[in-house]
């Protein structure tokens, strides 16, 4: 019997963490931290440096998208918006969508699988 696929970021078990805290910058490049990963979904932390995009793509589940410092351009479904820290947006299943940062930004994805 195969187990789970599972992962936790032990310093947020049992423990408060400021979000923003846990993943740095760094210039010309995304940074990426997991803080979950289970078979119904993830949650991961990004740092995007000023400039740095994901290019258009899909994803078969929902994704919400939390913005924690800086601004981000998100474009779904063929229409860009601009999230601010602060603000959320889900990003629907199956529908094509990218990430820009017209300047440094970091975010919190919550992917939902089931």
């Amino acid at each position: 019997m195969m187990s789970e696929k599972a992962s936790v970021l032990q310093v947020c078990v049992s423990r408060a963490q400021s979000l923003a805290g846990l993943v740095e910058y760094s210039e010309d490049s995304i940074v990426s931290k997991t803080i979950l990963d289970k078979p119904a979904g993830t949650i991961t932390l990004f740092a995007f440096g000023k400039g740095q995009k994901l290019s258009e793509h899909t994803a078969p589940y929902d994704a919400v998208v939390q913005v924690l410092d800086g601004q981000a351009s998100l474009t779904i479904g063929g229409e860009e918006k601009t999230v601010v820290a602060g603000e959320v947006v889900i990003m629907p299943g199956n529908v094509p969508h990218s990430v820009a940062a017209p300047e440094k930004f970091k975010m919190l994805l919550t992917m939902i699988r089931a």
